[in-house]
């Protein structure tokens, strides 16, 4: 059971303004799939907070994984990527590319995604979409794999040979 926390980026759930639906989906397909939620933040789009709350989970081994949700698009305050980039050791640039070749398949708007993944100590760290439907299909499409990648980086396994 992978020790997960989801942490949104979004300036109007941090005032109240929106209700965060993109933290529940996120959770479900967790849950449904083994995933322990360790817990859920709500934060504004604010790149040392970002920066701050993803190292203090990494660097005290609170969580084997840390999904993100918002702060991945065009707007000036979406900088979730950027905080992610400056805090990891190793970048993983396959999920988000993985994610968006999938999200093409379904809209063109899916190019526009800057989301990044990768690890930082023991910690796996991925962008995920901001919109409800956007995180339901990326989540969807990359939860089986995460697992093994997950039983590599935690070491529960250390084969990636195919049999």
């Amino acid at each position: 059971m992978f020790r997960t926390v989801i942490i949104c980026m979004s300036d109007k759930g941090a005032k109240g303004e929106r209700e965060d639906l993109s933290t529940k989906i996120i959770e479900k397909i967790a849950l449904e799939n083994g995933y322990k939620i360790i817990k859920k933040i709500l934060i504004p789009d604010e790149f040392e907070l970002i920066k701050e709350t993803l190292k203090n989970i990494c660097d005290n081994n609170e969580a084997d994984l840390i999904l993100t949700t918002g702060g991945t698009g065009f707007s000036k305050r979406d900088v979730t990527p950027e905080a992610t980039l400056e805090v990891i050791d190793k970048v993983i640039p396959g999920i988000p590319e993985a994610i968006r070749a999938y999200s093409m398949t379904i809209t063109k708007r899916a190019m526009l995604s800057r989301a990044a993944a990768g690890i930082r100590k023991n910690t796996l760290i991925i962008n995920m979409p901001g919109s409800p439907k956007a995180v339901e299909e990326s989540l969807s499409f990359i939860i089986d794999s995460l697992t093994h990648g997950l039983e590599i980086l935690v070491g529960t396994s250390s084969e990636c040979a195919r049999k």
